[in-house]
């Protein structure tokens, strides 16, 4: 049972690490961003703030970039914890992940808010 674990570890690794980001993922994201229950709009911000950082609008150091996609790259991924064919329960591991994301974020969240209040200057 824990080979099982640590090898489906393993895949979510490799995906993790080869895997870029794109336009279609970022789609594809927003699209199961429903399924997050109360953790939909915090789902939601992460794929703005990702945007605005593809964009070149807003700007932010790798590490909280990296938190950012890989919590994309799961939540969007057939490789998890828990399978999302799975009623309700394949979900869970993808709104704890996002909630875990954003706590570790809370600070760079709070600047990016900041920057959205912003007026556009052109």
């Amino acid at each position: 049972m824990k080979k099982t674990y640590f090898n489906k570890a393993m895949l979510l690794f490799e995906l993790f690490k080869n895997h870029k980001i794109n336009a279609g993922d970022l789609d594809m994201a927003e699209n199961k961003a429903s399924y997050l229950d109360g953790k939909v709009d915090e789902f939601k911000l992460l794929i703005a703030m990702c945007k605005d950082v593809f964009a070149g609008r807003y700007h932010m150091n790798k590490w909280n970039m990296s938190v950012i996609i890989a919590t994309i790259v799961y939540v969007i991924s057939p490789l998890d914890a828990v399978p999302d064919v799975l009623p309700v329960v394949g979900w869970l591991d993808d709104v704890t992940i996002v909630g875990y994301a954003v706590a570790k974020l809370s600070e760079e969240i709070k600047k990016y808010k900041l920057f959205k209040q912003r007026p556009v200057t052109a």
